[in-house]
């Protein structure tokens, strides 16, 4: 009686599931631009609490590394009960200020080492810029007088379209750059909202780094009351490996892009390029982005550099290739390791697909979201094989023909030899 009312249960749920999953389904097709400005509004409104999660999560692995590395080893060497409650509250409050002291320090050494050079190098730029571009001209002109052809093309395009151009510049250009000029203005107000956000968010995450296993202990708690013991676990385990892979994968990034971007600095001073702490933060923070990264940042450098200095360059793009192979073959792999495991083919749909979703924080987070999708959808179908009984180790199906009857794994060579002997017998017959 027990099996048979489990039984109908377990139909009923799953029902329940798919006709609440067909009615979502059903109003994000009819009612999607709705429920997406529904969905913002809520989003806006949470915005100070998922900060505050950001800045936790981010801030989890230094606080980690000052208990378990400072506090905990100097209160064991001071004979200080660690196991005490009280004891173990003050090492969490002494934990957190000294973690959001470390990350205090090295912002204002960034804006005060930092932003100042980036400041004025960019002020640099707008002042000379009339410069620059009367040497790229320069340049430009020289080229293109030891080629005559292709100057003569190009005159040639320059009067085709230059009605086009004005066109392009009274309807186009103008009207972006005063909506510019206005979302600029309206992005004062944006900035003091993100600020207030941020302020929230940093009082929310000293809340959550203080309490954290708490919280860890209540969602354990929900998790098991809602689930069966097996799926709780597993769900559990889920939540370990997702926190494992994003914070080993982005935490090792923004080491990776802090050494990349220090080694670029002393590269670029010693070649005496021009604008080194400009050129060093565009690469180093667009090296955060896998992949796609050193390209996104080498280009506008080498064309500052080629604007300034058109002599420079190459040397510039040569160290850039340099700088981006010691990162790929050595730097990288040293930090990161196997911390989302992808093949490069997997690296780079992941960076397109949430790129194109997310914009740069997609391409930042699209790696690590991907490798904890791919982990899942692997231990699906690896479940699904064990329960028929099959193999789940993916070099058992390289060359494979088909699996027989007897589950016996069979590879296309051995098919084509039965073949051909078949076909032999086949013709010997014949011929008898």
């Amino acid at each position: 009686m027990k099996k048979f009312t489990n039984k109908y249960m377990k139909w009923g749920t799953t029902a329940l599931v798919v006709l609440i999953l067909a009615i979502c389904f059903v109003c994000l097709i009819f009612k999607g631009e709705s429920i997406w400005n529904g969905l913002n509004v809520i989003f806006g409104v949470a915005m100070p609490v998922i900060d505050g999660l950001i800045i936790a999560f981010i801030a989890a692995p230094v606080l980690n590394w000052i208990e378990d590395r400072l506090l905990y080893p100097f209160c064991k060497k001071c004979s200080v009960d660690t196991r005490n409650t009280k004891v173990k509250k003050r090492i969490r409050a002494g934990s957190v200020l000294l973690t959001f002291l470390f990350i205090g320090i090295v912002i204002y050494s960034f804006f005060a080492i930092v932003i100042p050079e980036l400041v004025l190098s960019v002020q640099s730029i707008i002042t000379r810029f009339p410069t620059y571009i009367n040497n790229l001209i320069e340049l430009t002109e020289k080229l293109l007088a030891d080629n005559p052809d292709v100057e003569a093309y190009i005159e040639s395009l320059l009067s085709t379209y230059s009605k086009d151009l004005d066109s392009l510049l009274d309807n186009k250009v103008m009207p972006t750059i005063n909506n510019f000029i206005l979302s600029a203005s309206i992005g004062v107000i944006g900035m003091l909202k993100s600020l207030y956000n941020l302020v929230i968010g940093m009082i929310i995450s000293v809340y959550v780094l203080s309490g954290k296993e708490k919280f860890a202990s209540q969602a354990k708690k929900i998790c098991y009351a809602l689930f069966e013991r097996p799926v709780a676990n597993q769900v559990i385990n889920a939540c370990r490996f997702t926190n494992k892979t994003f914070i080993g994968f982005l935490g090792g990034k923004i080491v990776d892009s802090a050494i990349i971007g220090v080694l670029c600095f002393f590269g670029t001073s010693i070649l005496k390029m021009p604008y080194a702490v400009l050129i060093s933060v565009i690469v180093g923070v667009t090296n955060i982005i896998p992949f796609f990264g050193p390209y996104i940042g080498a280009i506008p450098s080498a064309l500052l550099v080629l604007m300034i200095n058109p002599v420079k360059c190459i040397p510039f793009i040569l160290f850039v290739l340099a700088l981006q192979q010691l990162d790929g073959n050595v730097i990288g792999p040293k930090i990161l390791g196997e911390s989302t495991g992808l093949s490069g083919f997997w690296v780079i749909f992941s960076i397109t697909f949430f790129g194109g979703l997310w914009g740069i924080a997609g391409m930042v987070v699209g790696v690590p979201l991907f490798a904890v999708l791919y982990a899942g959808i692997s231990y699906l179908i690896n479940k699904l094989l064990e329960k028929k009984a099959l193999s789940t180790n993916t070099e058992d199906y390289e060359g494979l023909d088909h699996i027989s009857l007897e589950k016996v794994y069979v590879p296309m060579q051995d098919t084509e030899l039965s073949k051909k002997s078949q076909s032999g017998k086949a013709k010997e017959s014949t011929e008898k």
